[in-house]
């Protein structure tokens, strides 16, 4: 076994083992693996561990963008594009040049396109319009193959080359490949409940977790190793290790401060937007009266208004109801916490580049503070401001009027005098009553943990239970669309589809 092989695999044990540790004793799995990583450095015999810039930037990077991208909730993406928007893109580019001008001030020998290289570093991500294109490309296009594929492990495999696909090209045009893999991943979440089988769904959903995992932490695991090389690096430099992480405490209050300049006027221009949203209660309920008083309008017609004021209807009670107010907006402007992203983009700073392990350690230092003080104290900050989550009786009702709403669509396919078997032949009566006896058992309370799934015996009624299921899925995708149930619960009630498609097929 060489050595590179050996590395891997005691990474992969290091990153699961320490993972565990950190669930049990409260602390982020990153700054365990850093310290581990630290302390597996000064043990004697411990290569020494490098990391080549290209491999961080054309590997790692649009892995680690697009598994995070792929489980973006689409409603919540829709509703939030604009504040989306604003922060990683303006305020990503005035922090960047903020930081960039800074660092460029307090070691003018840098020069200023490097010192805003670092901005962009602690500042991540970047756009361009090009970028876009290609992602809703790539995306579009990859899930529409994976939808004729009938194995899942095949579809899996495509989408593990995605974010290359999407990455390589925009990179060849000067475009934004990091924007590009974003994109795909957002256009593939969205499409794949309509157009991938339940089996690739689950399939994806495992392997992508896996390879976020292993690559977010293992990155900090890295850095950790690199630590001492790095401080050797910098001691060699005129920079000293202390200036390093002083410059890096100062880019971590100068990136803080910035970012509660920008989100104050933000929750503003949203807290008018909720004001507007509590006003339009009535306005909605008027629309649909008025709906129902137009016969000579069609019956399609009629559906597609009905469909559009619904989700309109579920936006304006989203934003009056779960609105970010000033206690919120604060702890948005506290939760800008630098993590895998800002690490392993420091890596891909150029060789040559001037004070180049100076830039790393800071870098990590702006990681690991605002990890460490901003992720460790935001708990606590939510408790003290009063801010509460989601309740949890109110998501339990929420989700039984969802499977019992999936259920009525099974309850109508069942009545319905067009339902027939594949060959075209009735479905039998037995079949069809133990069926309706089945479906109509839905419990009052329904919990992930809890959710039982029943298995069939008879190829007929496996049969007849893939066209239910498709009748379920089709009203979720509907109800999802008209955004009056939460991402939450949509997310909860797929799962629950495709736990029940699983046994089937």
């Amino acid at each position: 076994m060489d050595q590179l092989t050996l590395l891997a695999v005691a990474a992969v044990i290091v990153v699961v083992a320490v993972t565990s540790i950190s669930d049990r004793i409260g602390v982020a799995a990153p700054i365990l693996l850093v310290i581990v990583g630290v302390g597996l450095s000064l043990i004697p015999g411990v290569p020494t561990v490098t990391m080549n810039p290209e491999v961080i930037l054309d590997i790692v990077l649009p892995l680690l963008l697009y598994a995070a991208a792929v489980n973006m909730p689409a409603t919540d993406f829709r509703r939030n594009l604009g504040a989306t928007s604003a922060l990683s893109v303006v305020l990503v580019v005035v922090s960047a040049f903020a930081v960039g001008l800074l660092i460029w001030w307090l070691l003018p020998d840098l020069g200023l396109a490097a010192a805003v290289a670092l901005g962009a570093v602690v500042s991540p991500p970047d756009a361009v319009v090009v970028a876009v294109v290609i992602g809703v490309l790539v995306g579009w296009v990859s899930i529409q193959i994976r939808a004729h594929l009938e194995q899942p492990v095949t579809s899996t495999a495509i989408s593990l080359v995605v974010p290359f696909l999407a990455f390589m090209p925009a990179e060849h045009f000067e475009a934004s490949g990091v924007l590009a893999v974003v994109v795909a991943g957002i256009v593939t979440g969205i499409k794949s409940p309509r157009l991938l089988s339940s089996q690739a769904r689950v399939s994806e959903r495992t392997n992508w977790r896996t390879v976020l995992l292993l690559l977010e932490h293992g990155v900090f695991l890295v850095l950790g190793l690199q630590i001492a090389v790095l401080v050797d690096e910098v001691e060699d430099a005129h920079l000293s290790v202390g200036d390093a992480l002083w410059l890096g405490l100062l880019v971590t209050v100068v990136l803080f401060v910035i970012r509660f300049v920008f989100v104050a006027p933000m929750i503003t221009v949203m807290s008018r937007q909720q004001e507007r949203a509590r006003g339009k209660s009535q306005w909605y309920d008027d629309a649909f009266q008025r709906l129902e008083g137009h016969p000579e309008v069609s019956e399609q017609r009629i559906t597609n208004l009905r469909h559009m004021l619904t989700r309109r209807q579920a936006d304006a009670s989203f934003f009056s109801n779960e609105g970010i107010g000033k206690r919120g907006g604060f702890v948005l402007a506290w939760s800008g916490m630098r993590g895998v992203v800002t690490v392993a983009a420091a890596q891909t700073l150029p060789e040559d580049l001037p004070y180049r392990p100076q830039l790393i350690l800071i870098a990590f230092t702006v990681a690991v503070v605002t990890l460490v003080v901003q992720g460790g104290t935001l708990p606590l900050l939510i408790r003290v401001l009063g801010i509460r989550g989601s309740d949890e009786e109110e998501l339990q009702r929420e989700l039984t009027r969802l499977i019992n709403t999936l259920t009525e669509a099974s309850v109508d396919l069942l009545e319905s005098p067009t339902l027939h078997r594949d060959d075209g032949e009735p479905y039998s009566e037995k079949v069809l009553e133990m069926t309706k006896k089945r479906t109509r058992k839905i419990p009052e309370s329904v919990s992930t943990e809890t959710m039982q799934i029943w298995t069939t015996a008879r190829q007929e009624q496996q049969e007849l239970q893939r066209k239910l299921l498709e009748a379920q899925q089709d009203a979720l995708l509907d109800a999802q669309a008209s955004g009056v149930y939460r991402s939450q619960t949509i997310e909860t009630a797929q799962q629950f589809l495709d736990r029940r498609n699983m046994v089937i097929d």
